[in-house]
C-alpha cells in the first residue's frame, strides 16, 4: 500500500507518491516519444490508468505541460 498524506484542509488524503503529468505535455525529442500522436496518447492513458490500478491518487499537471495536453490527457 503507498502511503498517503493529508492535503491541507481539504479532508482529503493523497498518495505520497505522484505520478508527474510533465512528460504527456510535450514530445520527448530524446526518446522519440510524441504524445499528440494517437499511439502516444493510447500510451499516455495506459501510464495513467496502471498508476490509479497501483493505487496512485495523486497526478501532477499545469496548464503549462504542453499549453494543457496533459491535462487533457489526464481528463480522459
Amino acid at each position: 500500500m503507498i502511503p498517503r498524506a493529508r492535503f491541507g484542509r481539504t479532508g482529503l488524503e493523497v498518495t505520497r507518491l505522484a505520478l508527474g503529468g510533465y512528460p504527456f505535455g510535450g514530445v520527448n525529442r530524446a526518446r522519440g516519444w510524441d504524445p499528440f500522436s494517437p499511439d502516444g496518447r493510447a500510451g499516455a492513458i495506459r501510464t495513467i490508468h496502471a498508476a490509479l490500478d497501483a493505487g496512485i491518487n495523486y497526478i501532477d499537471t499545469a496548464p503549462s505541460y504542453g499549453e494543457g495536453n496533459s491535462e487533457s490527457i489526464v481528463g480522459e
